[in-house]
């Protein structure tokens, strides 16, 4: 699995843009006083008058790193002590960065994970805007600065970052009481499912947006059918043409590459050389526009690619794959994603026969984008484990998936012995799906069902689910699905 990014520029995709109307919204602001409350139940033993910082900083192992101030909020950035082995405790700990959106205790809280690193600017997940809410967010471990030193990466692994998960939420479910629902888009709805099959005692309910499931990670043929499904042929043809235009111009593009790295500082250690680097982010430009782009974007594409200037095609692939992605400076961050994708995630293998043979290496595994002083060995039965729990114990999950979104190819399926638990599709919906983008009938569902699992469903939309919209305004500045980097081939 590798991900197109632009250099780190986030795409940010405006989502829940219901506003509060009726009885939903006298519900959820009706008790809540102007000023923000601490809560009367906090059931830490520190006193009901107690700031809410010093209730936080009381947590043994919690420190802050900084207050950022936010109407109608306190926003926290601190630091955590974690051991770097659940199983070992005594074998040392490191500093794991969290984030806590408080608006009061007597509210619900969600649990936001990106699955990277944690962005320490104030931000609302869905579910969070939904409930109206507090919300607790957690940098991955092995992100810098949430990384220990030296790092021993068999200590990066899926069930070490859910217990790291269940410790932040027992530390601070002593002050937040109320309901929890945890959630994460991508590789954070991959870390939201993980948590719930390791702690499903934890959380009262999951939202996991555009999660893949590679179960089997030698079998990646429904990948291949969605790219010759997707959009329109039109469109395909465009996209898959400028793909194959940039194979057979490699020898004039590489020399601008080469210029352009020369220009930037970049190097190609990691990767072993130019040329695969090059070949790396070509082979991206596909995947990378369906996952960002819509079909409505395609007459941005060149209409006839063998016609199309150097430049042209150059700047196509540089704004969907960025040829940045797979520079040193820019694999660096995501180190800990590879190594995961290569050890327990998997990764997409697929075919793209419209290249040819005009590929010298075909797509590239996780192995190419770890440095080869980390050891890396593949475990089949993980993911396994992974998706029969999902079809047989999933209970109070939400899956939503965007209908363009090739991550959506393999995805979670919820069966027999699932309860209370739905997949739903945004029609047209690439990499950003959102609860707001279903369809009217689904995104009412879906938002009931959070509503009801934080337990603060209006009496309206308990007696009649269609009638469910998210409890606090939107927020054009907080409320933004922040998927880190996102351009490359990385979920």
């Amino acid at each position: 699995m590798r991900k197109a990014f632009r250099g780190f520029l986030s795409l940010a995709v405006l989502i829940g843009t219901v506003g509060v109307t009726g009885a939903s919204a006298g519900a959820a602001t009706a008790a809540e006083p102007a000023a923000i409350r601490t809560g009367p139940a906090a059931g830490n033993g520190t006193g009901t008058g107690t700031d809410i910082k010093d209730r936080i900083l009381a947590i043994p192992g919690m420190s802050l790193i900084e207050e950022k101030p936010y109407e109608g909020y306190r926003y926290f950035v601190l630091n955590y002590t974690q051991p770097i082995d659940h199983r070992h405790p005594s074998r040392g700990t490191f500093q794991q960065r969290i984030t806590v959106l408080h608006k009061d205790t007597s509210r619900p809280t969600v649990f936001s994970t990106s699955g990277y690193n944690v962005s320490t600017s104030p931000g609302r997940a869905e579910p969070t805007r939904i409930i109206d809410g507090n919300q607790v967010s957690l940098e991955y471990r092995y992100f810098t600065p949430s990384r220990p030193a030296p790092a021993d990466w068999t200590k990066l692994d899926i069930r070490q970052a859910a217990d790291d998960q269940h410790r932040v939420f027992t530390a601070l479910k002593r002050i937040y009481p109320k309901k929890w629902l945890t959630t994460g888009a991508s590789k954070g709805g991959m870390t939201a499912t993980y948590y719930e099959r390791f702690h499903p005692g934890d959380m009262d309910g999951v939202v996991a947006y555009v999660a893949p499931n590679d179960v089997v990670d030698k079998e990646d043929s429904a990948y291949d059918r969605f790219f010759e499904n997707v959009g329109t042929k039109e469109c395909r043809d465009r996209v898959n043409g400028v793909q194959r235009e940039a194979l057979v111009r490699r020898e004039p593009l590489e020399k601008r590459y080469r210029e352009y790295a020369a220009a930037n500082g970049y190097t190609f250690d990691t990767t072993g050389s130019l040329d695969k680097a090059y070949e790396a982010v070509v082979m991206d430009y596909v995947w990378a526009y369906w996952q960002y782009s819509l079909l409505s974007d395609c007459d941005t594409v060149p209409a006839d690619a063998e016609s199309a200037t150097d430049q042209a095609i150059w700047d196509s692939i540089d704004s969907i794959s960025g040829f940045s992605t797979y520079t040193d400076q820019s694999l660096e961050r995501y180190t800990p994603y590879y190594y995961q994708a290569g050890t327990q995630l998997g990764s997409p293998d697929i075919r793209q026969p419209w290249v040819g043979g005009l590929s010298r290496y075909g797509y590239q595994p996780p192995r190419t984008f770890v440095p080869r002083s980390i050891p890396m060995r593949f475990q089949p039965s993980v993911m396994r484990d992974i998706d029969n729990w999902v079809k047989h114990h999933a209970h109070r999950m939400l899956y939503v998936y965007g209908e363009n979104d090739p991550w959506g190819a393999e995805r979670f399926r919820v069966g027999a012995g699932s309860r209370d638990s739905y997949v739903m599709t945004e029609p047209g919906g690439n990499h950003g799906a959102s609860v707001a983008g279903l369809a009217e009938n689904d995104s009412a569902k879906a938002t009931a069902a959070i509503l009801r699992w934080a337990g603060v469903a209006p009496a309206a939309v308990r007696d009649d689910p269609s009638k469910a919209k998210p409890l606090a305004k939107f927020d054009a500045r907080l409320d933004r699905q922040d998927l880190m980097n996102e351009r490359g081939l990385r979920p």
